[in-house]
């Protein structure tokens, strides 16, 4: 029996997110809701349940978007290509911006991120909102880039880098 060696990603936190509502999911058809993501310092991650105070915190059992990813290198290379330097990475809704690591590769394998164990479920799919959201031509732009979803399978506590922390309003 092979085991996969779980690796200590090195990569920079950028910005932690919780958002307390959905704002997108339950909405077709409508206007999207208004909660804004709310920027923290650290998030208390809870193994099988998610993030403390986010929206998916307990959501049903073994749900495969308990966390989500997001890279700032894509945001970095929207922003060029769209031309829109008026957008926070926030709108993109997902809880942990980093720098420095290519999420693609998490997909399907466990890997740590200061001590919290993860394991890579899926891509976060970008829909129609994000035009919105973002700009248009930002879901297009976002197909194969649109971050990663991750079970968390120990609880622990991640904290932005503090040289990299910047609050959102």
């Amino acid at each position: 029996m092979i085991v996969e060696e779980i690796k200590e990603l090195d990569c920079r936190i950028e910005h932690l997110f919780i958002s307390e509502e959905h704002i997108y999911v339950g909405h077709h058809g409508r206007p999207p809701g208004t909660q804004p993501m709310k920027a923290t310092d650290r998030i208390e991650c809870v193994a099988g349940q998610g993030i403390v105070g986010d929206r998916y915190y307990g959501h049903k059992e073994n749900y495969k978007g308990q966390i989500t990813f997001f890279e700032m290198e894509v945001y970095d290379r929207l922003c060029r290509e769209l031309d829109l330097t008026t957008k926070p990475p926030s709108v993109f809704r997902r809880n942990v911006l980093t720098r420095g690591v290519d999420l693609n590769a998490w997909i399907g394998r466990r890997f740590r991120i200061q001590g919290v164990l993860f394991e890579g479920s899926e891509e976060c799919r970008p829909c129609y909102w994000m035009d919105q959201a973002f700009g248009s031509g930002a879901e297009a732009a976002l197909k194969n880039h649109g971050g990663l979803r991750a079970r968390i399978l120990n609880s622990g506590t991640l904290q932005a880098d503090a040289s990299m922390a910047r609050h959102e309003d």
